[in-house]
């Protein structure tokens, strides 16, 4: 229950830098091997650099204040990063 806290506070930081862009981030689950699995919604979701944004912005935020986090997936796009 704490990593899930930490997970959500990490992504509340980030949240408004893709607000900024019409996009925004929603946790989906967070698996027994600490995988992170998260939904780009608005613009995130077609960005050309949503893929940057998930590798160095979100899952850099999430790794930093939670670093038993292995990895970070974005399940609507189907790549990890």
């Amino acid at each position: 229950m704490e990593m899930l806290r930490k997970v959500e506070e990490a992504l509340e930081l980030i949240r408004p830098y893709l607000q900024a862009d019409g996009g925004n981030v929603s946790l989906i689950e967070i698996t027994d091997d600490n995988i992170v699995k998260v939904e780009l919604m608005g613009a995130c979701r077609s960005c050309s650099m949503s893929m940057m944004t998930l590798k160095a912005g979100i899952e850099e935020a999430i790794k930093r204040a939670v670093p038993e986090i292995k990895s970070v997936e974005a399940i609507n796009l189907n790549v990890t990063a």
